[in-house]
C-alpha cells in the first residue's frame, strides 16, 4: 500500500510559474512543476523548452537516476542513445533506462518536453563518446 503521508498534494496551474534559465542546460529554459517539493526530493517533474539553437548539444553523458522519462509535447528532438539515433516527436514518450549513455544533439525551435526523473537531485556524468554525432539542423529566421 502507498504511504500517502510522506508526500504532499500539489497543483500547479498552466499559467503559474515562469520558464527560467539556470537549469541543467544553458540552451534550455525550465519550468518547475512543484513535484520535487511535494515528494520531498523523491521525484522531479519539469517542462523544458528550447531557448537557443543546437550548436554543441548536451555532450555524451549518463544520469545517476533510478527512473527517467521524456514526453515530447511540441516539436521534435534527435538523440543518440548509445549508437542509435532516435527521433522523438510530439506525442512520443521515451524511458531512459538508468545509466544509458546518450546525447541530445538536435531539436526544433518549438521543442518542449516534460521530463520526470527520480530522484529529484539526479546527477549527470560525462562519458566517453560512443560514436560520431550528426550535425544539427540550422534554425532559420
Amino acid at each position: 500500500m502507498l504511504d500517502r503521508t510522506s508526500t504532499l498534494f500539489s497543483h500547479v496551474k498552466g499559467g503559474e510559474g515562469d520558464y527560467v534559465s539556470g537549469g541543467l542546460r544553458d540552451f534550455f529554459l525550465y519550468r518547475d512543476l512543484g513535484i520535487a517539493a511535494a515528494t520531498h526530493g523523491k521525484v522531479i517533474a519539469h517542462l523544458v523548452k528550447a531557448n537557443m539553437p543546437p550548436e554543441e548539444g548536451t555532450g555524451w553523458h549518463r544520469h545517476e537516476a533510478d527512473f527517467q522519462i521524456v514526453i515530447m509535447l511540441k516539436g521534435w528532438a534527435r538523440f543518440m542513445y548509445e549508437d542509435k539515433e532516435t527521433l522523438v516527436e510530439a506525442g512520443d514518450c521515451v524511458h531512459q533506462r538508468p545509466g544509458i549513455s546518450h546525447y541530445l544533439f538536435d531539436y526544433s525551435p518549438d521543442m518542449e518536453y516534460l521530463e520526470i526523473v527520480s530522484p529529484a537531485d539526479f546527477k549527470s556524468i560525462d562519458v566517453e563518446p560512443v560514436c560520431e554525432i550528426p550535425k544539427p539542423t540550422p534554425w532559420t529566421s
